[in-house]
């Protein structure tokens, strides 16, 4: 989870990170919408933004639109960032399908301890920074996963 002053569960953390995102498309953010975005109710949505409110991530006004407070904003911003590297992570290096890696960063993203995150963080600026495009052995992984077995001119060891 991402430190605030005062913790939040991962259901505000999406409801936050769900402000940020509705914000970013729609430039005003209201309860129809996150409720939309998030497939819940509006009156759940009401109930985490009053949760929010309390933890003064978010402002509104009775019936009003939702805004980040800053706190909120570096909150919303952090979070968003971290389901974005995830979901690129298991997309673009692992070669899982782009729905599921959504569905899974937003599954793990409040899960993941800091180190992991970093060490993943770590792994794709390695991956991009490597002299090779793409680099030789992500492309043999990704065969090996389409096909079930080494390419043919892979110099690595078999799996036994």
């Amino acid at each position: 989870m991402v430190a605030t002053t005062a913790r939040i569960s991962p259901s505000l953390e999406d409801y936050l990170e769900g402000v940020l995102i509705v914000k970013e498309k729609k430039g005003i953010v209201r309860v129809k919408d996150l409720a939309k975005l998030l497939n819940v109710r509006a009156s759940s949505v009401v109930e985490a933004l009053q949760k929010l409110k309390e933890r003064k991530l978010i402002v509104q006004q009775h019936y009003g639109y939702v805004e980040l407070t800053p706190e909120g904003t570096n909150v919303a911003k952090t979070l968003y960032e971290r389901h974005n590297t995830l979901t690129r992570f298991f997309h673009e290096v692992l070669g899982i399908d782009e729905k599921t890696s959504e569905e899974d960063a937003c599954k793990i993203e409040h899960y993941l301890s800091r180190e992991t995150f970093e060490r993943i963080v770590k792994f794709i600026k390695f991956i991009e920074t490597c002299p090779l495009d793409p680099p030789e052995w992500l492309s043999s992984f990704h065969y090996f996963v389409k096909h079930r077995k080494r390419p043919p001119k892979s110099r690595a060891k078999h799996p036994r």
